[in-house]
C-alpha cells in the first residue's frame, strides 16, 4: 500500500509503506476512500510546522477521511466487511485527568492523526490501508456519498464552536473568514436556529459558498474596507462572533461590532495578536477558545445521515491520491479552491 508522507517544507511524497497486520477484537481494518485537505496539512507541507510545531520525522498526513471495511477484529461484532464509514481521528487515552474530567479533546496523551505535536509523531490518514478502534467508526447512510463522510471532521470543528459559544438560537451572529471550516460552521448555525448570520471575507468565491451555506448577509472587505461601519452603532449589534480567518485584522474590526455581553469565539490556530482589552472590559464580552472536537463527530455524522446539512457546497476539487503535491498545491490557492479532496480509487 502507499500513503502520503510529508518529510519537511515542500518535500511531499507517496511512499510505499507496510500493509497493516492482524487484528485485536475492538479493532478493524479499513480501506481509506477520500480524504479532505485541512488547514493544518497545508502547514507541514508548505512550512514543515505552525508555530512551536515542526516535523522531527517523516509524517503520514491527513486527518479527514471516510473509508470502507475491508477486515473485522471480531466476526459477532456490529460492523461488517463492505461498510461505509466516516473516521473519527480523535483517540484521547481515557484515563488522564482531562478525560476524567469529561474534556477529551484536552487530552494529554491525545493521539490525533496527523500531528506533530508529541514525539514520536502521530501517523496520519492518508495512507490506502488503516487499522482502526471500533469506537472510531461512524456508519454512513446509503445516500450519503464518501466524499461527503471525509467533511464529517470540518464539520465537527465547527460544531464543536458553536457548543462553546452557547446558546446561538435566535441570536445576531457574525462569522469572519468563510474557507471551509466558516462555511461548515455557518451551515451548523442555520441548523442550530441562529436569527441571522453574516459572514464577512476578502474574496468573492468564499462569500458566493458562504450564502449557499445559509449566510443571511456576506460581506466582502476587500471590496469595501468600512462595510462592518453599520454594526458598531450603539455599542455594538452582534450577539456571537466566530473568528475563522486568524486574522488580527478582523478580529479588531469584528470587536467593534460587538454588543454588551456579547461571545467571542476564535477557531482554530492563529497566531499572537493584540486585542483591545478595553473594550472586552467595557462591554463585558467573554473571549472563548475552541480546540478540535470529540463527541461532536458522532453528532456530524448523524446531521449528513439525516441530511439536515448539505456539505457539497463546500468541496470544490477532488485529486487521485497519486498527484498529492498537485493537490496540495491546489488547496493553497484559496482563488480556486475550497475543500480539496484526496480520492484513494474507492468507489461508492
Amino acid at each position: 500500500m502507499h500513503a502520503i508522507v510529508c518529510h519537511a517544507s515542500k518535500d511531499l511524497r507517496v511512499e510505499p509503506q507496510a500493509e497493516p497486520q492482524a487484528l485485536a477484537p475492538d479493532q478493524l481494518r479499513v480501506r481509506i476512500a477520500r480524504g479532505g485537505i485541512c488547514g493544518s496539512d497545508l502547514h507541514y507541507y508548505q512550512h514543515g510546522g505552525f508555530g512551536t510545531v515542526r516535523l522531527r520525522e517523516p509524517m503520514v498526513l491527513g486527518h479527514e477521511v471516510s473509508a470502507v471495511i475491508e477486515a473485522v477484529g471480531r466476526e459477532d461484532g456490529p460492523f461488517k466487511v463492505g461498510q461505509r464509514l466516516s473516521v473519527s481521528p480523535s483517540r484521547p487515552c481515557g484515563d488522564c485527568r482531562y478525560c476524567h474530567q469529561g474534556l477529551p479533546n484536552h487530552c494529554l496523551n491525545m493521539r490525533f492523526y496527523g500531528s506533530a505535536m508529541p514525539f514520536p509523531h502521530v501517523q496520519g490518514a492518508f495512507q490506502q490501508s488503516l487499522v482502526i478502534e471500533t469506537h472510531q467508526a461512524h456508519l454512513l447512510a446509503d445516500h450519503v456519498s464518501l466524499a461527503e463522510g471525509a467533511m464529517a471532521e470540518p464539520l465537527s470543528v465547527g460544531l464543536h464552536a458553536i457548543q462553546r459559544a452557547g446558546v446561538v438560537f435566535g441570536k445576531r451572529v457574525l462569522v469572519t473568514g468563510c474557507g471551509p471550516i466558516g462555511n461548515l460552521l455557518i451551515a451548523s448555525l442555520r441548523a442550530a436556529g441562529a436569527g441571522e448570520i453574516v459572514a464577512v471575507d476578502l474574496a468573492a468565491g468564499p462569500l458566493a459558498c458562504a450564502e449557499k451555506m445559509g449566510a443571511s448577509r456576506i460581506h466582502n472587505l476587500a471590496e469595501d474596507a468600512d462595510a462592518l461601519k453599520c454594526y458598531t452603532a450603539e455599542k455594538g449589534y452582534f450577539d456571537v462572533m466566530f473568528e475563522v480567518s486568524g486574522s488580527a485584522q478582523a478580529l479588531r474590526n469584528g470587536l467593534e461590532c460587538m454588543a454588551p455581553r456579547s461571545v467571542l469565539v476564535t477557531v482554530g490556530l492563529g497566531g499572537e495578536v493584540s486585542l483591545p482589552l478595553n473594550m472586552l472590559v467595557s462591554r463585558e464580552i467573554d473571549l472563548r477558545g475552541t480546540f478540535r472536537f470529540h463527541s461532536e463527530f458522532a453528532q456530524a455524522v448523524d446531521l449528513l445521515n439525516r441530511q439536515v446539512i448539505d456539505v457539497r457546497p463546500v468541496i470544490s476539487h477532488t485529486v487521485p491520491f497519486s498527484e498529492a503535491v498537485q493537490a496540495f498545491e491546489l488547496a493553497a490557492d484559496k482563488s480556486q479552491a475550497m475543500k480539496v479532496l484526496l480520492d484513494f480509487g474507492v468507489g461508492d
